[in-house]
């Protein structure tokens, strides 16, 4: 070997040396500036209410500003689209309904992939949907909504907060496992449709809980049944649909945290431990569950894991019930 060509392989060698103690270096450093928490919806709604609990506490424990920015349109496509292409840095991140699951089935394109454009990072909290009717109904179970279906075909109706949410697929679901037929009547959100109950224009309501649980604490409406898998527990008296006699029967509102595909794995490991670590706090699992949701604060595997399990479900589901959104 030449003198020349000795001294290159050394300078090389120091190079390269210098780059790799520089990485773990960089790491360290994160997060050295702002982070974006991109809600694919409106502020105000139920994902909003736990990127603002999430902002806060990051903020806090990672020592750095998490701003929330809403991107609404399109069922949540356009936000979750462009956390998709953002660059996968750790500092661009997206805060995701139960859409991130449901939407494959319910679109032909889609500006994202669910399981290559996104890095699952934690479900945060999950929320029950709730079977409503008015208390002079004369149906006080599951049971009895069956029954009284299937003695009038063609004759029930009810709401949902619209075409495809989880409510309307809770409801197909029920019709398909009861063998029942009931006309779904979509709402612009969970208010109108737990209304539309309470003013008899429809006999059944499904929606989200926060939207009826008051009315069903104050006697205004009557819950037949939740669809978690346990009680909720300022409703203990409403049984699950599990104990409605429907084994294995959960369909419930997630929202979860991502990163785009190709972010360090040891930012979103990070970022997973920070998580648990903001919804451990008890103000955090008290404001949660005031807006009708659980605390999961669960993994990066078991966040992948839902999504492997719930996107064929769901397009299973939709094709039986012959749902179309396009």
């Amino acid at each position: 070997m030449t003198q020349h060509r000795a001294r290159y392989c050394v300078q090389a060698l120091l190079l390269a040396a210098f780059a790799f103690m520089q990485a773990p270096l960089a790491f360290a450093a994160y997060p050295e500036r702002t982070i974006t928490l991109l809600v694919p919806f409106a502020p105000g709604g139920p994902t909003d209410i736990i990127a603002r609990i999430l902002s806060e506490s990051l903020s806090q424990s990672l020592k750095q500003t998490v701003i929330v920015e809403n991107r609404p349109g399109a069922a949540g496509n356009l936000g979750m689209g462009a956390v998709a292409r953002a660059k996968p840095d750790g500092y661009t991140l997206l805060l995701a309904s139960t859409a991130i699951a449901v939407n494959p089935a319910l679109f032909e394109k889609l500006p994202y992939d669910p399981f290559k454009d996104f890095a699952p990072i934690s479900e945060l909290a999950d929320s029950p949907n709730i079977v409503v009717v008015r208390p002079d109904s004369g149906m006080n179970t599951i049971a009895d909504l069956v029954a009284r279906a299937k003695a009038a075909p063609g004759t029930f109706n009810y709401s949902s907060p619209g075409a495809g949410t989880k409510s309307h697929l809770t409801g197909e679901e029920l019709k398909q496992r009861a063998g029942i037929d009931m006309q779904h009547v979509p709402y612009r959100g969970a208010g109108p449709a737990a209304l539309a109950a309470l003013e008899g224009t429809v006999q059944v309501a499904s929606v989200a809980l926060p939207a009826a649980e008051q009315l069903v604490q104050s006697g205004q409406l009557h819950g037949l049944a939740v669809t978690g898998a346990k009680r909720w527990p300022s409703l203990p008296n409403v049984p699950t649909m599990i104990e409605s006699g429907y084994p294995g029967f959960i369909s419930d509102t997630f929202s979860a945290l991502f990163a785009p595909a190709g972010t360090p794995p040891e930012i979103v490991a990070l970022l997973a431990q920070h998580c648990r670590e903001a919804f451990a706090n008890d103000k955090a699992r008290q404001t949660a569950q005031s807006a009708g949701f659980a605390v999961v604060a669960g993994t990066p595997e078991q966040l992948a894991a839902r999504l492997a399990s719930e996107i064929p479900a769901v397009k299973a589901l939709v094709a039986r019930a012959g749902i179309k959104i396009q």
